[in-house]
């Protein structure tokens, strides 16, 4: 007698979205923003569009969460090696080696997401991030409390400045930014801002 093959789970719910966003991202991946389709990812997925279409109404919906969801499934470590300096500098590093990828198939993405969704690139960015604090406000908390900087008299703006550069030289290049770059946006442009100096 025979065992017979135990018939397949039927996924649902979040087990279901993430599967969908999974596979969804997959294709934006290997096909692009042009050529993917809500039949196309449904067939991938091995569902019907009509799962999808309860999810997402339109494409491009779908695209922006499957790119939020592969942002906040593959975050980039916090460091935490005892200073401002080293954080920020090994934060950099893990961002630029580990986002490479991630950048590159987003600015693929980009002029078609932004041309049929109508949407501007500072409204993508707002429904990709929200108002959800950056993952480097963690670094900046315990560098303030080290007594390192004071959050207190820092812009907002300087802040973000070594990221914005990163950011700018990546979309630049489609490279990691070499670590050279990273010690002048630290070393050069930052620390001079935080600590006062001129």
């Amino acid at each position: 007698m025979t065992e017979q093959a135990a018939p397949a789970r039927r996924r649902r719910g979040e087990a279901l979205e993430t599967a969908l966003l999974e596979t969804a991202w997959d294709e934006l991946v290997e096909v692009g923003f042009a050529r993917l389709t809500m039949e196309s990812v449904a067939a991938r997925a091995k569902t019907g569009v009509a799962v999808l279409y309860r999810r997402w109404p339109r494409k491009d919906d779908l695209a922006l969460a499957a790119i939020q969801h592969f942002g906040d499934t593959h975050p980039v470590e916090i460091p935490d090696t005892g200073s401002l300096r080293g954080d920020l500098v090994a934060l950099l590093r893990g961002a630029s080696s580990g986002r490479i990828a991630f950048v590159t198939v987003v600015s693929a993405a980009f002029s078609g997401l932004l041309a049929s969704s109508g949407l501007t690139p500072a409204q993508v960015r707002e429904k990709l991030l929200g108002n959800r604090q950056p993952r480097s406000a963690e670094l900046y908390r315990r560098a303030h409390e080290r007594g390192e900087i004071d959050l207190a008299r820092i812009p907002p703006v300087v802040l973000t400045m070594p990221f914005d550069l990163m950011r700018h030289d990546m979309l630049m290049t489609f490279q990691p930014i070499s670590d050279k770059r990273i010690l002048e946006i630290v070393d050069d442009l930052f620390l001079p801002l935080v600590s006062g100096e001129r």
